[in-house]
């Protein structure tokens, strides 16, 4: 893009500057994530004095369109992601939907003992072995969402599945259960120390909490998962319509 001022233009400086940078952030590369240019950089390229080149971005941030993070710079801010509460069945094809690529920064599995909220939910006995499957998922190079799932014993997955597809696909395909129905819970928690360094958020920042209890067509348990979402990136939204009598 180019980045001139007119001098010639009734228009002061520094709405100018301010001017060319909401075009710029408006740019492909930038709304996918790219640092815009220093100050020093833009000061110089604009002939301008570095307060000017302050002056603009300070409105950008103040309107939240960029945002400005020690030792990282200034970005175009991310747009938090709306998402409705009844798409529960593929965080991954939801988000598809709405042009946003998901990619997985960490997954880890592991067999444990079963503690007393999901032996409850999955209905087995507390300390019964379950597998318990972390992942921190996000875009733009961010994490935004971080899903914690036990699954029930009787599904008989042994952890060497592909959990990079969607979940529910892979489990029908891997163990021929079919993911018919889910019940829900929703809060907002306070990060602790593990959430707020997997999720990029300072301890004890908000976050959206969703408890999930997954079920067979015969109404068996099949996954308890817990979910947190960071609240600046990510709305859970609920439709509601009027019965007709």
């Amino acid at each position: 893009m180019d980045l001139r001022l007119d001098r010639q233009s009734p228009v002061p400086l520094h709405a100018q500057v301010e001017g060319l940078l909401r075009a710029l952030i408006r740019q492909a590369e930038y709304r996918d994530g790219k640092p815009l240019p220093d100050e020093v950089t833009l000061a110089r390229r604009l002939g301008v004095s570095r307060n000017t080149v302050r002056a603009g971005i300070a409105r950008l941030v103040f309107e939240g369109l960029v945002e400005r993070r020690a030792g990282v710079g200034t970005r175009a801010a991310s747009r938090s992601v709306r998402s409705g509460l009844g798409a529960w069945h593929s965080f991954t094809r939801e988000m598809e939907a709405k042009g946003i690529r998901v990619v997985t920064f960490d997954r880890q599995g592991a067999w444990e003992p079963a503690g007393r909220d999901a032996a409850r939910a999955l209905r087995i006995r507390p300390g019964a072995r379950v597998l318990r499957l972390d992942r921190l998922r996000g875009w733009n190079g961010e994490p935004v969402v971080h899903f914690r799932s036990w699954f029930h014993p009787r599904l008989g997955l042994t952890g060497e599945e592909d959990f990079e597809k969607p979940l529910y696909e892979t489990i029908e395909s891997a163990c021929g259960t079919v993911a018919e129905g889910a019940r829900e819970e929703l809060g907002a928690v306070a990060a602790d120390a593990r959430l707020a360094r997997l999720l990029r958020v300072r301890p004890g920042a908000s976050l959206l909490k969703r408890v999930r209890l997954v079920t067979d067509p015969g109404g068996r348990p099949i996954e308890y998962a817990v979910v947190h979402y960071r609240s600046d990136r990510f709305t859970l939204t609920l439709d509601l319509r009027r019965d007709r009598l």
